[in-house]
């Protein structure tokens, strides 16, 4: 069974901030084999994670289309098979995580074979891990679209705003509307206050999300972006991955599973 865990928010939130240590909470935990999906067009989990980027689906999905209209396919290989070998080829393998970029969007010709395609091709090279940790672009609308995969665990990121909470709320409104279900999802804030101003409290109680942590500032997130380290080298006692480790510990029944089965196996 594969855990598939994703982060959703509003851009400029610190989805992937949380997914790239979320992630190297899990590697440090040894959970077990993860796969990180970079879902967002602007494709930069990669830097957070500290590995490189070649190439994206998106761009596969580009070029085959481009061959076929120029009459260059490859001969004597199926588009299925030619697509499972590119995706596969632009798989980063590393220590701990392997990562897909998913890349650009569609553009303004037609896409659904192609796009069914690799939904197929994705869902069975996450198939294969222990966990899948998807950094889902902007809003909701199109986590489904990128995999038919049901999503166990759903971080929804919000600023400390209520402009910011009220589109949380409108995210997990937005899930029912997905083909992909989706069984837990609960609420994180960045760099919010502690304690919550009273209108704060009272917009997180609308948005009907439990919410499990706070990502506090922290002055060396900043200092890593500035220079481009990646946050997954951020220290342990750094406060905002303490943070996320409070934030897995508190998600334990779902994130520890693998790793819980793994021990007792061993």
């Amino acid at each position: 069974m594969t855990i598939t865990i994703a982060v959703a928010g509003k851009g400029g939130t610190g989805k992937t901030t949380l997914t790239a240590l979320l992630i190297q909470q899990a590697i440090d935990e040894k959970w077990g084999s993860i796969l990180a999906i970079d879902a967002d067009p602007s494709s930069n989990l990669n830097q957070a994670l500290g590995l490189p980027l070649d190439g994206t689906v998106g761009d596969i999905r580009e070029d085959a289309l481009d061959q076929v209209k120029a009459g260059s396919f490859p001969p004597g290989m199926s588009k299925q098979d030619y697509l499972d070998y590119q995706v596969n080829q632009c798989l980063v393998e590393a220590d701990g995580v392997d990562l897909l970029a998913m890349g650009r969007p569609e553009g303004p010709g037609c896409y659904c074979a192609a796009n069914n395609m690799l939904r197929i091709i994705v869902d069975r090279i996450a198939g294969g891990y222990d966990y899948v940790f998807i950094d889902n672009e902007a809003g909701m609308e199109h986590l489904s679209r990128r995999t038919t995969r049901d999503v166990d665990l759903l971080f929804i990121v919000s600023d400390p705003s209520v402009r910011g909470l009220t589109a949380a709320k409108r995210m997990k409104e937005l899930v029912h509307e997905l083909e992909t279900t989706v069984h837990r999802m609960v609420l994180v804030l960045n760099m919010a206050p502690d304690p919550l101003p009273a209108e704060l409290q009272k917009a997180v109680a609308e948005t009907g999300l439990e919410l499990v942590g706070v990502l506090p500032r922290d002055p060396l997130v900043a200092e890593y972006d500035a220079i481009g380290r990646p946050l997954a080298q951020l220290p342990p006692d750094s406060p905002i991955r303490k943070a996320v480790a409070e934030i897995a510990a508190s998600q334990a029944d779902i994130l520890r599973v693998k790793a819980a089965v793994g021990h007792s196996e061993g």
